[in-house]
């Protein structure tokens, strides 16, 4: 679930960043010095060559900087501290953890998570990152319909609906969104069977708002491919034929496909705990870098 907490956290980060880009704007654009053609003809070439722009700091002013840079990132340490103690951890993790049959192994300082398990002769191996829950933006209207590529009866409805919504006063209201659509997070599910084939199925799916929903589904004949990630394994894997789209296959092939993932645990469970670990990871991940950081300016 993509959090208040997130939203409230990017949006002052936001404003800095762009406060900031102005202000360097505004000083690349100002003038240095500004010289007349009859000033620079009195100046002598060696004096011109010798010129620098460049800001000479003392230490004491470093240092300085260096004190605000750290007070600055202590200051977010105890937002984020704040927060953490305040928000209660999501009943989906620990029913999950509680009751799943899968092993989570998360490692400090790295965005990947992944969640193993065995199933008969099967090794099962679902990957998803934070970096689906960073860089989601839950303003975006880019999957909404340009009012020109419309037919006619449908734009006018939109028209209608949007007039409808400034009379009511939703129209840009935060609360018309839904706080419980969080972020669709990208799950890559490798099905292996070692000592009884070399091959692997890898499945590409989405954790989305209590669903589990297959994209794709490929086979590679060397599980290698499939589980190392270099070059050339991206290469072969990049080579392998992809078989058709999941929603063009036939429909019963679908419902059996999706009924061998759900034998296997990965359902409505595991896709209401997938995004609530995220954002709580980010969090996570968020407050480690933050202390990283200040550790390395103060030493």
């Amino acid at each position: 679930m993509f959090s208040v907490r997130a939203l409230t956290r990017a949006a002052p980060r936001t404003i800095s960043r762009a406060a900031g880009a102005s202000l360097r704007s505004s000083a690349i654009a100002r003038p240095g010095l500004a010289r007349t053609p009859a000033v620079k003809a009195l100046l002598p070439t060696r004096a011109a060559a010798a010129f620098s722009t460049t800001v000479r700091r003392s230490k004491e002013e470093d240092v300085e900087v260096d004190e605000a840079l750290s007070a600055k990132l202590e200051s977010e340490i105890q937002i984020e501290e704040d927060i953490k103690a305040n928000e209660q951890q999501p009943a989906s993790i620990k029913d999950f953890l509680d009751n799943s049959p899968f092993e989570l192994v998360d490692t400090p300082g790295q965005e990947v998570v992944k969640l193993i398990r065995n199933y008969g002769d099967e090794k099962i191996t679902i990957s998803f990152s934070i970096a689906d829950i960073t860089n989601f933006d839950p303003y975006a209207d880019e999957n909404l319909f340009d009012e020109d590529d419309l037919p006619e009866e449908s734009s006018d409805k939109q028209s209608q609906q949007q007039q409808q919504n400034q009379d009511d006063g939703l129209e840009g209201d935060e609360e018309g969104l839904d706080e419980d659509a969080g972020a669709p997070i990208n799950l890559s599910i490798l099905i292996e069977k070692p000592g009884k084939t070399a091959g692997a199925l890898n499945i590409d799916a989405t954790a989305r708002d209590g669903d589990i929903v297959v994209d794709n589904m490929f086979f590679y004949e060397d599980a290698t491919v499939a589980r190392i990630d270099n070059p050339e394994a991206a290469q072969k894997r990049a080579d392998v034929y992809p078989g058709p789209p999941f929603g063009s296959l036939d429909e019963d092939l679908q419902v059996l496909m999706e009924r061998f993932l759900e034998e296997r645990g990965i359902n409505e469970t595991l896709a209401a705990f997938v995004p609530d670990y995220v954002d709580v990871k980010e969090q996570q991940e968020y407050l480690r870098w933050l202390k990283n950081v200040r550790t390395f300016v103060d030493a």
